[in-house]
């Protein structure tokens, strides 16, 4: 019988019955540059920590199992990930990359990779026709679903049938969701993307990044590339995000809990024009979610009727804090506008939906009854503020 994900958080099953390690029950962090061969031509599995670290490499099987791929490669970030996945790709080639990604993918890809001679293709892969914009030279298809911040859902399953069509990869960024609510892999998927930093550490105390695959050939490929650009993820951080996925199911239930309720109060506040949850039964991609993923998640972003109303909800707050970055166990609001999405030109920012009133935030697992009364107390006095300017 298949072991469930939070018990795959916890045990690796190849690890049990044996007294490696000297029986330590956390994973140790060995924290050494080198290793000393046993003989001339003989190793012991390790030669130099930038081409494999044990620490590194007992997270990236537990990632891997979660993700039910064959390999993942633990990077020093989330940007280190996907800027070792653009080296797949040669000059000339084209990407069919979604409209409504995090900023920094949009600044990789506008300043970077664009620069190297990789073209892209922006569309809106929830509902935009994918297939229509294929080229010759076209060789994959990247998304993010649930999007970074305005919560669009694609069908990975549609989309992959549209990839295997035409020969190309389906790239997945599943932060948002963690392998916890959704397996992109067994949905198509060729190679899925992770902040790290993000839910599966889930204490917002270091930085991570992961690819994860189900083919020999794209393994292969990154294992060259990982030891040739050298960005693989230090021994300790990797023993952080290890001690945090220990703990990521029960994490993303009490978010996602959290969100539901956090985001039906929104609804009802005269200061909220939009909420934007999948987990509500009118979002958009609400059914979609229900078919390819086991959960909702904790992020969710909402609209307020003007700019002043969200920049002075971002001042009041004080348990919930006004910072970057998402997937912790801290409630986290941002503004888009001049955080995540700041490099982001304007006009596309505004047809993303990113506008001076939206703001993102990351369900943390406080009490839900201690984050509805902060919000309660800000947005009365928002409310009173603005009557009073009005006035």
């Amino acid at each position: 019988m298949e072991r469930g994900d939070n018990t795959k958080c916890i045990h690796l099953e190849e690890d049990e019955g044996t007294y490696k390690h000297y029986g330590a029950i956390s994973f140790p962090i060995y924290q050494t540059s080198t290793y000393e061969h046993p003989a001339v031509g003989q190793s012991t599995g390790y030669d130099y920590s930038r081409l494999q670290n044990p620490t590194r490499e007992h997270l990236e099987k537990t990632v891997a199992t979660l993700e039910k791929g064959i390999d993942a490669l633990a990077l020093s970030s989330g940007m280190a990930a996907i800027s070792l996945l653009m080296e797949l790709f040669q000059p000339g080639d084209h990407i069919i990359a979604d409209s409504d990604l995090y900023g920094g993918s949009i600044r990789l890809f506008d300043h970077v990779s664009q620069k190297n001679g990789i073209r892209f293709t922006r569309l809106y892969c929830c509902r935009d026709d994918i297939e229509a914009a294929i080229r010759p030279n076209t060789k994959a298809i990247y998304v993010e679903t649930p999007t970074n911040p305005m919560m669009n859902v694609s069908d990975i399953g549609a989309i992959a049938e549209i990839a295997k069509r035409h020969s190309l990869l389906l790239i997945v960024d599943n932060t948002f969701l963690s392998p916890y609510f959704q397996k992109p892999l067994t949905l198509g998927a060729d190679i899925v993307v992770h902040s790290g930093t993000k839910f599966l550490g889930g204490h917002n105390d270091t930085l991570a990044g992961f690819l994860v695959t189900n083919r020999e050939d794209i393994s292969e490929r990154l294992r060259f590339l990982i030891k040739t650009t050298g960005a693989g993820l230090a021994p300790m951080d990797s023993w952080l995000i290890q001690r945090g996925i220990k703990t990521l199911g029960i994490r993303m239930e009490r978010a996602q809990s959290n969100a539901f309720a956090l985001a039906r109060w929104l609804k009802t506040q005269s200061l909220v024009a939009d909420v934007i949850y999948p987990g509500l039964a009118e979002h958009p991609g609400h059914e979609i979610m229900k078919r390819q993923a086991t959960g909702f998640g904790a992020m969710l972003t909402f609209r307020t009727v003007n700019k002043e109303a969200a920049l002075a909800i971002l001042e009041k707050v004080r348990l919930i804090r006004y910072a970057e970055s998402l997937g912790g166990v801290e409630t986290l609001m941002t503004y888009p506008t001049t955080q995540t999405h700041a490099d982001v030109p304007k006009d596309i920012r505004e047809r993303n939906g990113i506008t001076e009133s939206t703001l993102r935030v990351s369900v943390g697992i406080e009490d839900i009854e201690d984050l509805l009364a902060e919000l309660e107390t800000v947005f009365r006095e928002v409310e009173q503020e603005q009557k009073g300017t009005a006035e």
